[in-house]
């Protein structure tokens, strides 16, 4: 009857192995789905968080690439064009489309371009819907007042008469598809004020006697393809006068910008 040797000894979890005699010591268990640097499963999730941070990463470089790329005159005039199709499609008023068309002259990256145009649609989007015509095309006070903001789309001339009373014309809010608005003014012994967008070009023409005519607006961007206002004005001992927004304004929009920038 043989007799059984010794049952060698079970490790468990808990319980870590012996040293042997003369001999070195046993390494730890490695886990080689989190280890660092070992097995294929570590090495599979790096690849994939490369990958996926790879991606990431060439997205925000292409970004912050843009912000510090400088624009070239052809990139802006093609940006002033998309505004231009924007306004004719009823996205933009006039003083939107004066507004980012000078700051599309003035933009210096391409990164400022991207953001003139971050709310507007690819080209060849479908039109929205533009707004109702401007129907009322003739504005008259005789020894009286006549004030109009105009938010109608404009496809005609439009004409102010004033005898010994005043006409306001505002033409920030309307709609211009042709990027140009045209006025006959005549002013007798009364005042026109008629009322641009910043950064508008105006061309006044005309004939006064005994009357004054001027033009209040800041000067466009050098060559710059702005709006253009064109008035047609007659002065018999009265006033008309051509403003834009800052000129109209001038105390408002100071606290505008104090209180902007003390928020």
């Amino acid at each position: 009857m043989s007799q059984t040797g010794p049952q060698p000894e079970r490790h468990t979890a808990s319980r870590p192995p012996e040293r042997r005699r003369g001999a070195g010591s046993v390494p730890e268990p490695v886990d080689v789905t989190t280890a660092p640097d070992t097995g294929r499963a570590s090495g599979g999730g790096r690849a994939s968080d490369a990958g996926r941070a790879s991606g990431t990463g060439r997205a925000n470089d292409t970004g912050r690439a843009n912000d510090t790329v400088r624009a070239s005159d052809a990139e802006r005039e093609a940006v002033v064009e998309r505004l231009r199709i924007a306004s004719v499609e009823g996205r933009l008023t006039f003083e939107e489309l004066t507004e980012r068309t000078e700051a599309a002259y003035a933009a210096v990256s391409r990164g400022d371009l991207e953001l003139i145009t971050a709310d507007l649609p690819g080209m060849g989007a479908p039109g929205a819907n533009p707004a109702p015509v401007q129907v009322k095309r003739r504005f008259s006070a005789v020894m009286g007042d006549c004030k109009e903001r105009i938010v109608g789309r404009i496809d005609g001339p439009l004409e102010a008469v004033s005898v010994m009373g005043d006409v306001e014309l505002d033409l920030r809010g309307a709609q211009v598809p042709t990027g140009e608005v045209h006025i006959c003014v005549t002013a007798v012994m009364g005042d026109v004020k008629i009322i641009v967008p910043d950064g508008v070009s105006v061309v006044l023409t005309g004939h006064n006697f005994l009357g004054d005519r001027r033009v209040a607006v800041r000067d466009p961007h050098p060559g710059a393809r702005v709006p253009v206002v064109r008035v047609t004005a007659t002065a018999v001992m009265g006033d008309i006068k051509i403003v834009d927004d800052e000129h109209h304004g001038p105390l408002r929009n100071a606290l505008t910008t104090w209180w902007k920038d003390h928020r």
